[in-house]
């Protein structure tokens, strides 16, 4: 059975040419709002014929150096240095980002967990549902810009992912790598089924995501990396002219072959890390422990990494509760002089 149109209108026209700032509309009725609206800002550049490519950050409101690189990019974007049509979504769940939160201030649904969505469903589901069937098959390339937010610290990478079409995942990597991360990676997913980036990959797009950094906040160098980045997709899809610039150090390429990559913790209890972002870690090595923080005099619990690699991704906050993420290990395929 087929679904019901979106119940969210777009203020701009995304077919014509120029630089244009709007919303997305969706209607919602609330308690301090019955006929209200989530107003999703959009720019549309456009400029003739040519590629699109839909740039989106603010999937997690917590996640913020992709919020500041596209808002910046929103304003200062002509439609001149444009071939094709850029699509720029800064704040892609708005009631996450205007809360401060992970997940939606609205109704609590994470984006990234919900696609493809519904248009029917909560706000969350609804938005999911809207770029789904909407926003994504306008796009020939996806852009999808995360960092850790508040509960995660990350190693500055781009990604893509293991696909059944190579042709698809070669051009992914690829434009990973161009995007200029200190890092590039094959990121496995715990569970992809319900992510924005198996919704562009379905639909046959060029995909790439990022984590640039965390601990809920940006710092210049974070956001520098992003707007480096933002810059070098666009040059290599063809959308504005220039020369894609990489990381003064050679670039690291990382893999994630499998779970084993990910330390969840068993425990609740104080988190100490015995190894850095960015050490290198032998299978077996201590790399945590953590205390129980309701009695002294007890010895912590250890943890040892299940593999070889670099320590790409650790828990911010100290304090960690069982099923946390602690750390995350992945293999070093080779390091890229440019």
């Amino acid at each position: 059975m087929s679904k019901r149109p979106s119940p969210i209108s777009a203020t701009v026209d995304f077919d014509a040419d120029g630089v244009q700032h709007g919303f997305l509309n969706l209607p919602i009725s609330v308690d301090d709002s019955a006929w209200g609206a989530v107003m999703i800002p959009v720019t549309v550049v456009k400029n003739g014929d040519g590629p699109t490519a839909l740039l989106t950050a603010g999937n997690h409101g917590d996640e913020y150096e992709g919020i500041t690189a596209l808002l910046k990019l929103s304003s200062t974007l002509k439609a001149e240095d444009v071939s094709g049509r850029v699509i720029i979504v800064p704040c892609f769940n708005t009631p996450a980002v205007t809360a401060g939160k992970r997940t939606s201030g609205l109704d609590g649904g994470n984006l990234n967990r919900c696609f493809p969505g519904d248009p029917d469903g909560n706000a969350t589901e609804q938005i999911a549902d809207y770029f789904t069937r909407q926003m994504v098959p306008m796009a020939d390339v996806v852009l999808d810009i995360h960092s850790g937010g508040r509960t995660l610290d990350i190693l500055p990478y781009a990604a893509s992912h293991v696909l059944d079409n190579k042709e698809q995942q070669a051009a992914a990597l690829h434009s990973a790598k161009v995007f200029g991360a200190p890092y590039a990676m094959i990121m496995f997913e715990l569970d992809a089924t319900h992510l924005f980036d198996t919704v562009c990959e379905n639909q046959g797009k060029v995909f790439v995501t990022t984590e640039l950094g965390g601990g809920g906040t940006s710092t210049p160098k974070s956001i520098g990396i992003a707007e480096r980045g933002v810059r070098n997709f666009l040059i290599h899809h063809g959308l504005i002219e220039g020369e894609a610039s990489l990381p003064e150090t050679p670039q690291v390429y990382l893999d994630m072959p499998d779970a084993s990559c990910y330390v969840q913790s068993r425990h609740s209890g104080l988190l100490e890390l015995l190894v850095s972002l960015g050490d290198e870690v032998r299978e077996g090595q201590p790399i945590a422990q953590i205390y129980d923080v309701t009695r002294t005099g007890s010895t912590p619990v250890v943890y040892r990494a299940e593999r070889d690699g670099v320590l790409m991704a650790r828990r911010a906050p100290a304090l960690a509760h069982i099923g946390d993420t602690i750390a995350v290990i992945a293999d070093v395929v080779e390091r890229l002089d440019g």
